[in-house]
């Protein structure tokens, strides 16, 4: 919304799980590429980003927590956009996501593939829900929940087309290896906000 707050499941989520657990949280907003890195370099202790933990090698470079979302990857189109899905996306066209996500590579390989014409790989949604607004691109491949979140409030904007995609994904928080005791505390945490109705709140209120 323009404001320097950052929202979203996973703040809310983090936030009550803080609360139960008596820790104390605060927010740094950075490149997703660079999350991994910047929690090997303690420059973090967390990462709570939709990341999908069963991509590549990142369970090599810190410790997943239990899944808190199961998604797969969906193509978000303009609300008045003829494409069906992700099959009828021809080699003319132009696809958007974020850089260093599973939809990021995506495009990436479409596009050295020869499938579209483009794959335009930014640091944020926001900037790639803004490429889709302009027409700079026919579409985005986004994690489902976060293509969701993004519909709540502009389904006049933008709709989903097809059927899901990709690789199963699970997301996760992450902490840095060997820090079971952190990664404990966020874990029954977690179990405690599905327990009490918390986790199910906010689904409803992100995902709706």
């Amino acid at each position: 919304d323009g404001s320097e707050e950052i929202v979203g499941f996973d703040v809310d989520m983090m936030n009550a799980i803080a609360e139960s657990q008596g820790l104390k949280i605060e927010w740094v907003n950075m490149e997703f590429d660079s999350l991994i890195p910047a929690l090997q370099s303690n420059q973090g202790d967390i990462i709570c980003a939709g990341m999908n933990k069963l991509a590549g090698d990142r369970a090599e470079k810190a410790d997943f927590g239990d899944t808190y979302f199961e998604s797969d990857l969906m193509l978000l189109v303009k609300a008045d956009s003829e494409l069906t899905g992700i099959d009828a996306v021809t080699s003319d066209m132009k696809l958007a996501s974020q850089i260093g996500t599973t939809g990021g590579d995506m495009v990436q390989q479409m596009k050295e593939e020869g499938k579209i014409a483009d794959g335009v790989v930014l640091n944020q949604w926001t900037d790639c829900y803004l490429q889709l607004q302009n027409g700079d691109v026919q579409g985005v491949i986004v994690d489902k929940p976060v293509g969701e979140a993004y519909l709540n409030a502009h389904s006049d904007i933008a709709k989903f087309v097809g059927d899901s995609f990709g690789d199963h994904e699970e997301f996760a928080f992450a902490v840095q290896k060997g820090n079971t005791e952190l990664l404990d505390k966020l874990n029954a945490g977690l179990a405690e906000l599905k327990e009490n109705g918390t986790y199910e709140e906010l689904v409803a209120k992100w995902f709706s």
